[in-house]
């Protein structure tokens, strides 16, 4: 076994967009497991946009990275030594491992995975934290009814792609918004979307909202709000009365930093926000899918099946080298990535 493992720490803080000088690759020690913990190779990383988050200086729901730590994240791999009953070499496991080749964890905070059931790579994606957020949050706060009418933002990603797709079966028109025709090519030709709209096409939330009417004939009954930005700004006039709209993300303004800062304030205002939410009856709720892990079990027992059978499609953009991290990272906030983004570790 090496003797060195090597992860990307935060080095300084973003102002605005994160950029290459915000982290630093380094070696270390190999850590060693101490009694009930074990000691991963990780072969799979996860990057998502509640990282940008975590590497501001910010009050929220978890602790910002701190400078010279461990960028946080969640990771597959391979026991590769254990001192725990729970778990022995060669078993594979999910857990927030972070952005590093190797990391130590107490076995109960890792999930064992059996790779004869799906890819590794599913439990960072359609069967991990991003479909879940969109099981849950479409069916709990969505409360979605056959023949009402769905709209939801990065269409192709993880969470728009499982939001669009269990609507869908559900019954539901379902119109996705994504930046890009060949995005919106995808909404519609593997995840079955009945339309998909390519906001940089609209310069305006206004010329948005206008594509949005025809694409939403009868209004729109559920917004899955993950972007906010331009397209929350054309969504909201366009709810129905009773209207939901489930809230995971924001990622248009998480660059703004201070977890969007100011730039929610620009654009739609605060009284045409609470205006539309009390004469429309609309239903707001925020979530955390860290809050709701009791029906994780539920979401797999659900949808791995159809995972497995591929009645649920799933589209992976894998980058190499865990140094290509970063670039992967400040790509997939710039919506570069095509559906949920990986990095192979090794």
């Amino acid at each position: 076994m090496s003797e060195t493992m090597q992860h990307i720490v935060l080095a300084s803080r973003p102002t605005g967009a994160p950029t290459q000088d915000n982290f630093k690759l380094e070696t270390a020690p190999m850590p060693e497991p101490k009694d009930g913990e074990v000691l991963v190779r990780i072969q799979y990383m996860s990057l998502d946009p509640y990282m940008r988050g975590r590497m501001d200086d910010a009050k929220s729901y978890a602790a910002p990275v701190p400078i010279g730590g461990t960028m946080e994240g969640g990771g597959v791999g391979e026991v590769i030594s254990s001192r725990s009953d729970y778990l022995k070499p060669g078993d594979s496991v999910f857990g927030m491992l972070g952005w590093a080749t190797h990391a130590v964890q107490p076995a109960k905070m890792l999930r064992k995975l059996d790779p004869a059931q799906a890819p590794l790579t599913a439990a960072l994606g359609v069967l991990g934290m991003p479909g879940f957020t969109g099981w849950y949050g479409l069916n709990a706060l969505g409360r979605p009814k056959a023949g009402e009418t769905l709209v939801v933002a990065a269409a192709t990603g993880p969470v728009g792609s499982m939001v669009g797709q269990l609507a869908r079966k559900a019954g539901l028109r379902v119109v996705g918004i994504a930046g890009g025709a060949d995005k919106c090519a995808m909404a519609k030709d593997v995840y079955g979307f009945d339309d998909c709209l390519d906001h940089r096409a609209y310069e305006t939330a206004r010329d948005l909202r206008s594509a949005l009417k025809d694409a939403c004939p009868d209004g729109i009954d559920i917004y899955y709000e993950n972007v906010g930005g331009k397209v929350l700004e054309a969504v909201l006039p366009l709810m129905n009365p009773h209207g939901r709209i489930p809230v995971c993300g924001m990622i248009s303004w998480y660059d703004a930093g201070a977890l969007g800062g100011d730039a929610a304030s620009k654009g739609l205002t605060a009284p045409a926000i609470w205006r539309n939410i009390l004469v429309k009856f609309l239903s707001v709720n925020g979530f955390i899918i860290s809050n709701h892990y009791d029906q994780y079990p539920e979401f797999l027992n659900e949808v791995a099946p159809q995972v497995v059978s591929g009645d649920i499609k799933f589209v992976e953009d894998i980058a190499e080298g865990l140094e290509n991290a970063p670039s992967a990272f400040m790509g997939m906030l710039k919506g570069a990535n095509r559906g949920k983004q990986i990095v192979k570790v090794g």
